[in-house]
């Protein structure tokens, strides 16, 4: 990166998608703007330069990268498409990419910026005062503020509605009890998007909690297998007060929590294709430059096949981003149709990376070829924001019009 937080032209040159692995091979880059173009080409570059060279060190150590947080404020990442309020502008389908080229990074990496942009300065974007607005978002898009959003729950993961955490009335403030589980950021987070059951009406809504708020306590969960350089804790919320302030106004009922959630899996989408696009260039160089029984491994054909399938997924994943992104920018997205493209691109996402890791033999479970690192990620992925099987119950109940969550 050079110091006006940009790359040169030989930088995105050699970077630019496609340019070398042919991962875009229905020429989507085409469908693009110039500005949407840039966003990819910076993207890109910052995963090649920047997160390639050291992201397996960190992933390996549990370690959370706060050299390339940094650099990702710096060259204007992160505002998931927020306008106004010192966020960068840019269309939803730039900021797909941005989360696509992120998580083919890292999972970690994409967990973060999902965090951040997606669920905490989304939420507060659209359901938070001018004055809330003002406060936190400009600071929160060039990180020098990081945010949280904690909605799970110990025992409510896929159940969230049904969420324990209360919040009860005392004069000009809010009292919360609770407890928050996989909450990303939420140790280190300055602000966390915090929401609780009101118990004057039953309704669901959010709550501002500041750094520092007493009794409010976060425990880093250690042990995972899975974006292992994210930090997520787990929340215990004793007596925390809140300022009538920090109540989100637009937050009334758990739907509000869903128009959020419907613009992040779309997000999840675009990181899900970013996994399958690491998985599948690393197959096909190492196919390339991998000899066995005296030839390269391309040269023979059930290589060759793996490696076309491979590709058909991540073009059919790369169509459904587009077209929901789209979607996103004319209004016309809605829960259900986030939800399919969700459900859709984890799933092949899991079958692309594992092709991947049977393509790379012994090799493919050692750090050094990055489609481990990727498997694994890919499973926390698949699993947040809502399971494979609760995707296929939400778009299960609109075609059918029969809810069978129970």
């Amino acid at each position: 990166m050079i110091a006006d937080g940009t790359y040169d032209e030989a930088v995105l040159e050699t970077t630019q998608i496609g340019r070398s692995l042919g991962t875009d091979y229905f020429g989507l880059r085409d469908e693009l703007t110039e500005d949407e173009r840039k966003y990819l080409d910076m993207a890109r570059a910052f995963v090649d330069v920047e997160v390639l060279p050291v992201i397996n060190g960190y992933w390996e150590r549990a370690e959370f990268p706060w050299e390339l947080i940094k650099n990702m404020g710096e060259l204007g990442f992160v505002g998931d498409g927020i306008e106004g309020y010192g966020c960068p502008p840019m269309s939803p389908v730039a900021a797909g990419l941005i989360h696509m080229e992120l998580n083919r990074g890292d999972g970690s990496l994409g967990t973060f910026h999902a965090v951040q942009a997606g669920l905490a300065m989304r939420s507060i974007w659209l359901l938070g005062s001018e004055e809330q607005k003002n406060r936190w978002l400009p600071g929160m898009a060039t990180l020098d503020l990081l945010g949280a959003f904690a909605l799970t729950e110990p025992t409510h993961g896929s159940d969230a509605v049904a969420l324990e955490t209360v919040a009860v009335r005392d004069g000009d403030e809010y009292v919360l009890d609770g407890a928050k589980r996989w909450i990303g950021n939420g140790s280190i987070a300055d602000v966390i998007v915090v929401w609780a059951r009101d118990t004057s009406d039953g309704q669901v809504k959010a709550f501002l909690v500041e750094k520092g708020a007493a009794g409010y306590d976060a425990l880093v969960i250690e042990g995972k297998a899975s974006v292992r350089a994210v930090l997520q804790a787990d929340i215990t919320l004793t007596g925390v007060r809140v300022p009538l302030g920090n109540v989100l106004p637009g937050a009334r009922t758990f739907k509000d929590a869903v128009k959020v959630l419907a613009s992040t899996r779309i997000a999840v989408a675009w990181g899900a294709l970013g996994h399958a696009v690491a998985a599948y260039e690393a197959a096909l160089s190492y196919a390339k430059q991998r000899s066995q029984f005296g030839k390269p491994l391309v040269h023979f054909q059930l290589v060759q096949d793996q490696l076309v399938k491979m590709l058909a997924e991540v073009t059919a994943m790369q169509l459904y981003c587009l077209r929901v992104s789209r979607l996103e920018e004319q209004g016309k997205l809605t829960d259900t149709i986030a939800a399919l493209a969700k459900m859709n691109n984890t799933l092949k996402a899991r079958h692309v990376i594992a092709e991947a890791r049977d393509l790379l033999g012994g090799n493919g479970i050692l750090l050094d070829y990055h489609v481990m690192r990727h498997m694994t990620d890919i499973e926390a992925i698949y699993t947040y924001e809502g399971t494979e099987h609760i995707q296929t119950l939400i778009v299960g109940r609109d075609i059918t019009g029969v809810s069978a969550f129970c």
